[in-house]
Parts: structure tokens; C-alpha cells; sequence
């Protein structure tokens, strides 16, 4: 497996649209930034939001997650995430991975030097929409999260051949999804 450079990713977008919208250059003035980098891409984040609370003291249960654990919010600006909890997100750019990349996801530096860790897992071959994003904030304070900003960095591998089975073969459940999805089994 290579990682894939800034020259391979664009041209793997103009080819086979692996993501849309496309930004060709980091952009920075006054943001945090976003874009096309030397060796990957620095994806955003949407403007809307589901922030955790815990009003109906539930149990966190990913095989039977309740939506009532969250307070959806739309923001053009940033969201405040209580001290010691977590907010979804979702990338504004839609990913196409083709079936001889794979992706890895880590969070921006800027998110990381003030206590808020953006989680994401691996995105597979032939995986198609749009990527929850998973804000914690680990301080003891709220934290802001800016929409339409940078928040991860996409790292993109290309295996020296395809695999056997991709996940839009295995159908994962996850294809396909628009905005903030919840986990599902």
C-alpha cells in the first residue's frame, strides 16, 4: 500500500469524482483550514449537528442507539458541545472511494491542541456518501466546533490490487448516507 499524493488525488477526482466538492488548494485565511494538501485532503464539516445529552439518563447502547440522546442543531457558525461530551457531524464533501483505495481519517491539529478529538473510522473500498464525523470534547470546558471549516484529514491508500470484496459488494450498511447518521446494526 502507497499513500497517495496531492498529483494522484486530483487526478483520481477529475477521473472518478471521489470527491465533490472539490477543493484543488488548501484554503486558510481566517479558517481552519480545508482542501487539497500534499498528501491528502482536509475535509469539512456541515452545518448541521447532533450534540449528546443526557436529559432522559438512557444508557449508551450502539445496537439500539435512541436519537432522543441528541439535540439536532443547524448552525452556519459553530455549536458548542458540552464539557465532557460529544457531537456527529457530517463531511460537506461526498467521498466516491474507488475500489483499489482505501482511507484513513485523523483529526485536524488545531481541533487536537485544544482537547477535542474528531474520530472517524477507516472509509473502505467503493464506499459512497457523505462521512459522519464524531467530536469529542475531552476538557472539562465547551468547546466550539466551526461549521463549513476543516476539521479531518483524509489519507488515502491505494492497495497494489484490488480486494475481493468491497463495501459497496458487501453492502455495507452505511452506503450511500446524506448528513449525520446514527450507528446501526
Amino acid at each position: 500500500m502507497s499513500v497517495l499524493s496531492d498529483k494522484s488525488i486530483r487526478k483520481l477526482v477529475l477521473e472518478e469524482e471521489m470527491i465533490s466538492p472539490f477543493v484543488d488548494k488548501q484554503v486558510r485565511e481566517g479558517k481552519i483550514s480545508y482542501g487539497l494538501s500534499s498528501f491528502g485532503y482536509d475535509a469539512r464539516v456541515a452545518d448541521e449537528f447532533k450534540i449528546f445529552h443526557n436529559v432522559n439518563s438512557s444508557i449508551v447502547d450502539p445496537k439500539q442507539f435512541s436519537s432522543d440522546n441528541f439535540v439536532t442543531k443547524k448552525s452556519s457558525e459553530y455549536i458548542i458541545i458540552p464539557p465532557n461530551s460529544f457531537a456527529l457531524g457530517t463531511t460537506i464533501e461526498v467521498f466516491k472511494i474507488p475500489r483499489d483505495i482505501m482511507c484513513i481519517v485523523v483529526g485536524k491539529s488545531t481541533y487536537a491542541r485544544t482537547g477535542i478529538i474528531v474520530n472517524v473510522t477507516p472509509i473502505e473500498s467503493e464506499f459512497f456518501g457523505t462521512v459522519t464525523l464524531e467530536f469529542s470534547n475531552t476538557t472539562p470546558l465547551p468547546a466550539k466546533i466551526y461549521a463549513n471549516e476543516g476539521v479531518a484529514q483524509f489519507l488515502f491508500l491505494k492497495g497494489d490490487k484490488a480486494p475481493e470484496t468491497s463495501y459497496a459488494d458487501r453492502k455495507g450498511k452505511y452506503m450511500g448516507q446524506t448528513g449525520v447518521t446514527l450507528p446501526k446494526v
